[in-house]
């Protein structure tokens, strides 16, 4: 019987939790039921949207909270032992406390909240999806720090997803109906947390079929992506019945619990490579292991750390986030991450009423912010995969591929400022796989320039440009635009000319953010030549 107190099981859950919790990408279904009911402007439906922004990126809370934990839970394997368990039980109280008292300021359970309480109960909801993120992303590094671009790619992927993934719950459960999809918020993401969160540990080892079933997690990603959008597409051009779609949500569920069957098939290669081991490296234990009630030594069945992860190691020391902040390779991503993430961000956050003003219905609105998540996965799956075949085949440093997506992403918001028929579609493509693909990046980058032992803590605290980039571009570009351009009574706008300016100004933004990044590029080259001439050397003395 296999043990479930391993690397394996840890990552299924993780991406279990992954899935459950990206409610801040689901803001655009609810967004103009919190606007009507509690009479918000625009600008002030932003300036909420904008600490839902903070609360879900200002994550530094939560990364010294796991640093705490983490070395006991590498130690201690016992299940309740302190470990990253308790960084999701400080997350999922958060979630149910916000997303609740936001649902009850919703449907009048509470007299209406003034902005600034409806700001913090925003924060706080959002405040939670920071926990999750950092305990599965981090644990997910430690435990495979080969792959640490695949793995980032395949947590930050599957959280891209959740979105898609609640909204077709909310399709199934409750819809037209948004104020009880914010009550689903508060109870389905942390009942889901607390029951699989005493599983996501730590384990600092690799073993040698680590990629292989890495891969079949990203293929589990693939096609639930691929299922996800045929069911988006289905919804926009018909009418779906009720039994139709209570058929294809329980096909999504068993799509969601393949990762399962992917973790029991790596733990039982993983215990034929341990007998096999033991077999070739002492024949003796053949017969002991054949006979009832003898002790046999465990063999590992992991193998000590590998040859990407002693290069990095070999080429950088561990900093603290004091010591990182006192680099200018700091302060290089953090502009580049207000830049990026800041404008993609204002664009998720405004695309309701974006969509409204070019004279979208309800339906595609909808249509958009869900497959804005499956964007948004394609990028973080994508572009931590792609990385590592990048660097690893063909030198190519991860800061290019950032800089890259930088640059395509400002194509997106002049698309989106143009206006044609159209354009939302193709705008909002380009900017949500741009926009996930800077969230898997930004994270093994910071792993390798500044080391894995206060990545929680750093890329959480550069993660807080993605907030402030959000709340200048939402609130003192867009909103402000909006509503100086809204007119009648319901201070509503129509019509091309509502955010082309603000669109441009976006773009510029993301081209600066692109030649910041060309900087960070050429100030990373050498280290990352470094750490591929440092990885050929050991794969040569370990005739790999």
């Amino acid at each position: 019987m296999e043990r479930i107190d391993n690397r394996w099981v840890s990552t299924a859950a993780s991406i279990w939790i992954q899935c459950a919790t990206g409610a801040s990408y689901t803001f655009g279904i609810y967004s103009s039921t919190l606007k009507s009911s509690q009479s918000y402007s625009q600008s002030t439906l932003d300036t909420v949207s904008v600490f839902k922004d903070i609360g879900a990126n200002a994550g530094v809370l939560s990364g010294l909270l796991y640093s705490a934990v983490a070395s006991s839970s590498s130690s201690n394997r016992h299940l309740l032992a302190p470990g990253p368990w308790l960084v999701h039980l400080a997350g999922a109280i958060q979630f149910f406390v916000g997303y609740f008292l936001i649902w009850a300021a919703v449907v009048g359970l509470i007299p209406r909240p003034p902005v600034p309480v409806m700001c913090l109960f925003m924060w706080v909801a959002a405040h939670a999806q920071t926990f999750y993120n950092t305990s599965n992303v981090v644990s997910g590094v430690h435990n495979f720090s080969d792959y640490s671009g695949t793995i980032v790619g395949i947590m930050k992927g599957f959280l891209g997803l959740s979105g898609a993934v609640l909204i077709q719950v909310y399709y199934t459960l409750f819809k037209n109906e948004p104020s009880n999809f914010i009550l689903m918020l508060a109870l389905f993401p942390t009942a889901v947390s607390l029951l699989l969160m005493l599983f996501v540990r730590i384990y600092d080892t690799n073993a040698r079929g680590d990629k292989k079933h890495l891969n079949s997690f990203s293929a589990v990603a693939l096609t639930i992506a691929a299922y996800l959008m045929v069911l988006i597409i289905l919804e926009n051009v018909l009418t779906l019945a009720v039994w139709f779609r209570i058929i294809t949500f329980c096909v999504l569920l068993l799509l969601i619990f393949w990762p399962l069957r992917v973790a029991v098939a790596a733990m039982r290669q993983e215990r034929i490579e341990s007998d096999r081991f033991l077999l070739e490296t002492n024949p003796l234990l053949s017969s002991s292991r054949s006979e009832p009630g003898k002790d046999t030594e465990e063999a590992p069945s992991q193998y000590p750390a590998s040859s990407s992860n002693a290069a990095i190691q070999n080429t950088r020391e561990d900093m603290n986030i004091i010591q990182a902040m006192c680099t200018g390779n700091f302060w290089l991503l953090f502009i580049a991450m207000v830049c990026g993430l800041g404008s993609g961000l204002a664009t998720i956050n405004n695309i309701s009423q974006i969509g409204e003003s070019l004279g979208y219905t309800t339906v595609e609105i909808s249509t958009l912010v869900s497959l804005l998540s499956i964007w948004n996965f394609l990028g973080r799956f994508g572009a931590g995969f792609i990385s590592d075949i990048l660097l690893y085949r063909k030198g190519w440093a991860r800061p290019l591929l950032m800089a890259i997506m930088l640059f395509i992403m400002t194509g997106g918001h002049v698309i989106i400022a143009s206006g044609f028929s159209g354009n939302l579609y193709i705008g909002s493509t380009i900017i949500g796989v741009c926009y996930g693909s800077l969230w898997s990046l930004m994270p093994t980058i910071t792993s390798e320039i500044f080391g894995v032992g206060h990545m929680g803590t750093i890329f959480n605290t550069i993660a807080i440009g993605s907030p402030v980039g959000s709340y200048i571009l939402s609130v003192r570009v867009i909103g402000y635009i909006y509503d100086k351009e809204a007119t009648g009574d319901d201070d509503s706008c129509y019509g091309t000319h509502c955010f082309m300016l603000s669109f441009l100004i976006l773009a510029s933004v993301a081209f600066f953010g692109f030649l910041v990044n060309l900087v960070l590029f050429f100030q990373t080259r050498s280290f990352y030549e470094q750490v591929l001439h440092r990885r050929s050397k050991h794969l040569q003395g370990h005739g790999r």
